[in-house]
């Protein structure tokens, strides 16, 4: 059976409280992470709500069938410099596709918003998430050790050229 799987923007009651709470569950069940991982999603989440230029900076609710099974957000960096912020996809969710049509719905809003570039920040236990950002063009440019979340962890900063239209990629 088919399902129906939709890129929507965050735009109703309860998409920002939704995104802290799938954030803080989800990864405390999967990897036993601690709620200074779900507040550091609750300051990006509240950040965004108190101020956004909506021209440059989105998020985005996938929803299956009607319920809301995953997130992803951009933000400015830099005027050239879009980040790539909370990328989230329920796990009775994932192997439908929601993850890639949430990373393609965020590089081309950042293309067609004018970044030359996007960046992110994740770590290494994330396996998924990562194949996920290399099949979309994504590189490591660095890693280091990172204490986090109540766990030793290694910090990846990973980034893609975006080829601005009317713009040659810069080499």
């Amino acid at each position: 059976m088919a399902r129906d799987v939709r890129i929507r923007p965050l735009d109703r009651p309860g998409d920002l409280g939704w995104i802290v709470m799938a954030h803080g569950e989800t990864y405390h069940r999967e990897f036993g992470w601690d709620a200074s991982f779900e507040a550091l999603v609750a300051r990006i989440v509240a950040d965004f709500a108190a101020g956004h230029d909506p021209a440059r900076e989105a998020v985005w609710i996938a929803e299956v069938d009607g319920r809301r099974a995953g997130c992803l957000g951009c933000v400015a960096a830099d005027r050239t410099t879009a980040k790539l912020r909370i990328l989230l996809v329920e796990p009775w969710a994932r192997g439908l596709g929601v993850g890639g049509r949430l990373v393609d719905t965020c590089v081309e809003f950042a293309r067609s918003a004018g970044y030359h570039r996007m960046t992110l920040w994740t770590v290494d236990v994330l396996e998924a998430a990562r194949a996920l950002y290399l099949s979309r063009g994504f590189e490591l440019v660095e890693e280091e050790p990172h204490h986090g979340f109540g766990h030793a962890l290694v910090g990846q900063n990973w980034e893609r050229e975006l080829a601005v239209v009317g713009r040659a990629p810069r080499s």
